[in-house]
């Protein structure tokens, strides 16, 4: 039998025993786990390297992935190409902080043999196999960046983000081939499928790489909205424009470009972030409206100049406890990650970690996880007490924390 052949038959079974209580911050595939092992991968943005840890208990490391095993021919494609070669610059010079970005998302295939990548300096979308470290699969992103991706509920359709052309592609994730596309707000950013795999909601964040951030120059940052899509047909079934929920409530001066987000596990209510602002708000579905505000504490370290957030992005990761009991917060400029009780909106301790750049769940529901991109680390914290658990050194700048699965007996190929 083909190797892809078999692939696909593995990758049908797995599909079979999917379930949809994953939180949504993980992948939602969840196949045979006699024939697989559920790990976190690791994005490593200024590496171009993915690490796979543990995903509960000690998140001890396991391996390492070379997530631009082709760098030399993309490399040599955008130096042959001006324009390529000016968003190329642009992304390193702004959103990369001088630094490439080489892994913004991932994901694991159901049948744990390949990961899926965003790459947003070579603007594609790869899939990796995880045994030996070769591309199964490439596709480019219209326009020059792509940026978060999400799986849906089945594991087996991809949508991304493409950030300069307002677009987000859904892509067969066995194959990469296209299977749809819609247009959003500008610049694309987080997706979120619904658990019954209907909807796909795209937050767009506008312009963040500008100096333009007083309040007053709000406007200048873009359309941002969320727009919600048939995700069969790909159709717009709404839009969500949070200025006009925010000013209904009082908060005029509040950005309204949606980052990090996620759902309550009955999906009425949408917990999400704001530019510039060090808390959360919470959006009933039904009402269409907002009907709690969080402002969670300052670091007394962290100025208020608002040109120094990266990216716009005061705090930047978000994550639910699996019985929608807890939130966890990633405070990113103000340097610290906490658990929030969900019905009174009580913080708990104040966690100290460095640049937190994403907030996810570990595999046994118990802890927050969350990337610090300032000291090359991932932390876990207890959902229960709120207190720090574990610190493991990753790779440079660790972004997206995703779980995942590998084959049962995997080990990595040449990344180390």
């Amino acid at each position: 039998m083909p190797v892809i052949g078999a692939r696909r038959l593995r990758t049908l079974a797995a599909a079979l025993v999917l379930t949809v209580t994953v939180p949504a911050t993980a992948a939602s595939a969840a196949p045979d786990t006699a024939a697989l092992r559920e790990v976190l991968f690791v994005g490593n943005n200024w590496d171009g390297t993915a690490d796979v840890l543990r995903s509960s208990g000690d998140f001890a490391r396991i391996g390492r992935i070379d997530v631009v095993p082709d760098k030399d021919r993309r490399m040599a494609e955008i130096n042959a190409d001006p324009i390529k070669w000016i968003y190329f610059m642009a992304i390193r010079n702004s959103v990369g902080e001088g630094h490439d970005q080489f892994v913004d998302d991932m994901y694991s295939t159901p049948d744990g043999t390949s990961v899926v990548v965003s790459r947003p300096s070579f603007a594609d979308v790869v899939s990796i196999d995880l045994a030996t470290g070769a591309l199964n699969w490439r596709f480019p992103v219209s326009g020059y960046r792509s940026d978060h991706m999400a799986v849906s509920p089945d594991g087996t359709r991809v949508a991304v983000s493409a950030s300069t052309s307002n677009t987000v592609h859904v892509l067969d994730i066995d194959t990469g081939r296209e299977l749809g596309k819609f247009g959003t707000g500008d610049k694309p950013h987080e997706n979120i499928f619904t658990q019954d795999g209907k909807y796909l909601y795209n937050m767009a964040i506008g312009d963040v790489n500008t100096q333009t951030d007083a309040p007053w120059l709000d406007w200048t940052k873009g359309n941002r909205y969320i727009t919600v899509v048939d995700a069969r047909t790909f159709q717009r079934v709404k839009v969500i424009d949070m200025r006009q929920r925010l000013d209904a409530i009082g908060l005029t001066g509040y950005s309204d470009a949606v980052r990090p987000a996620v759902f309550s596990p009955d999906e009425s209510k949408l917990y999400f972030q704001v530019s510039f602002f060090h808390g959360f708000f919470e959006y009933d579905l039904a009402t269409d409206r907002i009907t709690r505000t969080k402002t969670l504490p300052k670091n007394p370290a962290t100025g208020d100049d608002r040109t120094t957030f990266v990216n716009d992005s005061r705090h930047h990761g978000l994550s639910m406890s699996p019985d929608g009991r807890k939130l966890c917060v990633a405070g990113t400029m103000d340097d610290y990650a906490t658990v929030v009780d969900r019905a009174t909106l009580q913080e708990g301790p104040l966690v100290t970690v460095s640049k937190p750049y994403w907030a996810t769940v570990s595999g046994d529901g118990r802890s927050c996880v969350v990337s610090e991109s300032g000291t090359d680390q991932v932390t876990a914290i207890d959902f229960a007490t709120g207190r720090k658990q574990v610190s493991v050194p990753v790779g440079d700048h660790p972004q997206r924390v995703r779980l995942g699965h590998v084959e049962s007996d995997w080990t990595s190929p040449t990344a180390g």
